[in-house]
């Protein structure tokens, strides 16, 4: 897993998003899970970033997951506002230090009332999770859930 999401990421095979999304996806919908999802949202780059790599691979596996799930995903509901460094080598407090108030919602209306999949594509410490989820959890009345295409143990 590891060598495929280092491709995806650096090598430009965004593919391996797609399929990912896929496999995940039809997993989910098979297992009866996430029903009653209304929008899948995957946690932004920055700007920069998006244009030096061309493509968000958190946002390849969304839409893929949001196919499955007959829901649509938002690629612009969450903002991030810096363009940070990498986070692999971080600790856990170091990334929710950095990251505390990186994210913003673009429109937190249209969340009201919703029940969100917030997806990334690793989940190392969970730091980037939690602080997208605190920027969404003032919404009224929303539901948030996640998904990751790994998780570091």
């Amino acid at each position: 897993m590891k060598n495929l999401i280092h491709n995806l990421k650096y090598r430009n095979q965004e593919q391996i998003g797609k399929f990912l999304g896929d496999w995940y996806g039809q997993t989910i919908k098979e297992n009866g899970f996430l029903t009653e999802i209304d929008y899948v949202i995957p946690v932004p780059l920055h700007k920069k970033k998006l244009k030096k790599r061309g493509y968000n691979q958190t946002t390849l596996f969304a839409q893929q997951l949001a196919s499955h799930l007959k829901t649509e995903c938002w690629p612009n509901a969450l903002i991030k506002t810096a363009n940070t460094r990498t986070q692999t080598k971080k600790t856990r407090l170091a990334r929710w230090y950095d990251n505390r108030s990186l994210y913003e919602l673009s429109d937190p209306s249209l969340l009201e009332n919703k029940n969100i999949l917030l997806v990334d594509d690793v989940i190392t410490t969970g730091a980037t999770m939690e602080i997208c989820a605190q920027t969404l959890k003032d919404v009224k009345g929303i539901s948030i859930y996640i998904a990751s295409m790994a998780v570091v143990s």
